[in-house]
């Protein structure tokens, strides 16, 4: 498992979904922060997206471990491997900010008794979060994915 698909390593395909789903839950994660129009009509969908992303993070690292069994070790592999380690914890804080931006639109939502009022310090350290948190996470996803193309492509000439 998580070695190959019809022929193919599975790490590249993978990664093309993780390398969409990483960059698209961090404009979530911001506009869901920083527009309250957003907010109200995204619902639940940033922590969808979010949770999606954690869920490709585990499948990417290990196919990616299966392709290094494959080709080998290298430096360029193993600088690509260590950033790639990086983008879990990143994709955890990422629920976790999706998950306090939820709570907060249900906050604001007028139905009684269904939650409370956030305290008046909440939405600015959710707002706060969710820029770390959306950098932090697409900065992480360019490093990898710039020493993967490096790890692909060293020694090939174009013409």
């Amino acid at each position: 498992m998580f070695d190959t698909f019809f022929g193919l390593p599975l790490h590249p395909l993978v990664v093309h979904a993780t390398v969409v789903a990483v960059p698209a839950t961090a404009a979530a994660l911001l506009l869901t922060a920083l527009w309250p129009r957003f907010r109200r009509w995204a619902g639940w969908g940033p922590l969808a997206l979010a949770v999606g992303t954690l869920g490709l993070v585990p499948l990417s690292t290990e196919s990616g471990e299966k392709l290094e069994k494959r080709l080998g070790h290298s430096d360029l592999i193993r600088q690509h491997a260590e950033y790639a380690d990086g983008l879990l914890p990143w994709a955890a804080g990422a629920v976790l900010v999706a998950l306090g931006l939820w709570w907060w639109r249900q906050s604001e939502r007028p139905e009684p008794g269904r939650f409370g009022p956030l305290p008046c310090w909440a939405p600015v350290i959710l707002r706060v979060a969710a820029v770390v948190v959306a950098a932090g996470i697409t900065v992480q996803v360019i490093l990898i994915g710039h020493s993967g193309a490096e790890a692909a492509w060293n020694g090939v000439v174009s013409a």
